[in-house]
């Protein structure tokens, strides 16, 4: 087959897959240095040079895959996104249902059953956790003395029943993010500029910039992100298996989103204490 270099200055030469093979052979690479350096499955790589768009596992990865390709063998990657895009558009390509994963082997997700599991898991720990330093920081209960001959002094020594709760400090200090398992994401501030974009895995950590501009994350595993504030758990950043996009990751973005639903423990009352009348 005659190879021809893509001009991507001039008239479109061939298909999108055609002119990803030119650059790439035209770059002196096989398809497995593609693969090294995107991190994308070869078998995809595959596809997309073949033009078979519908061996992909959504559109917005057959996108990302050929910018990813572009930008490793130098062409204009955003050119050759939009052309993917049209291509999708003439084929009528429709998907009756979009599964969140990310550009991984296969063989290396795990079960649902266990993804679940583990999820289940993680939000009865953070739980377990945020109720254990709720109690932690109030402090013991107040001592309500029962006594019924010093009424007075016993109201003096109780505080108010509407005396408003200390408030806990704000969580501040550098925001990590640290892979519990294998999972992509990409970080960008408020501008688009790409912070960071990885397929990063277990025990891999990522520090975002304490000077980053807004910075916002996406990911399609936000279950196999642990999110630290100064040292300090946070709760997930997502439901499990479903992918998040532009969701704040700086300090004051985390600290402001809500808490999740926990069981209040309900105080038992006391019984009330027995008076014995003296005799005359």
């Amino acid at each position: 087959m005659a190879e021809n270099p893509a001009n991507e200055e001039g008239p479109r030469a061939g298909t999108v897959g055609a002119r990803l093979r030119a650059g790439r052979e035209a770059a002196g690479l096989d398809i497995a240095d593609i693969a090294a350096r995107t991190r994308i499955p070869q078998r995809h790589l595959e596809a997309l040079e073949d033009d078979r768009l519908d061996a992909l596992p959504s559109p917005t990865y057959s996108i990302g895959f050929a910018r990813a390709y572009a930008r490793a063998v130098g062409l204009d990657e955003v050119a050759i996104a939009a052309d993917v895009r049209n291509q999708l558009n003439e084929d009528n390509y429709e998907r009756s249902q979009y599964v969140a994963f990310e550009p991984a082997d296969p063989a290396r997700v795990p079960p649902r059953l266990l993804a679940w599991t583990a999820a289940v898991i993680a939000l009865a720990l953070i739980i377990g956790y945020v109720i254990w330093r709720t109690e932690w920081l109030s402090g013991p209960a107040p001592t309500v003395s029962t006594a019924v001959a010093e009424p007075a002094a016993d109201a003096a020594a109780a505080p108010p029943a509407d005396a408003p709760a200390a408030a806990s400090a704000p969580l501040t200090g550098p925001v990590v993010l640290t892979a519990t398992d294998t999972v992509w994401l990409r970080v960008t501030d408020a501008t688009g500029k790409r912070l960071f974009e990885k397929e990063m895995q277990a025990g891999e950590r990522y520090d975002v910039p304490a000077d980053a501009n807004a910075p916002v994350i996406r990911t399609g595993r936000p279950q196999a992100l642990a999110v630290t504030i100064g040292g300090v758990a946070v709760p997930p950043l997502g439901d499990a298996e479903q992918t998040i996009d532009n969701v704040g990751i700086s300090a004051a973005a985390l600290a402001a989103r809500p808490a999740p639903a926990a069981a209040v423990p309900v105080a038992t009352p006391a019984p009330a204490p027995s008076v014995t009348t003296p005799l005359p």
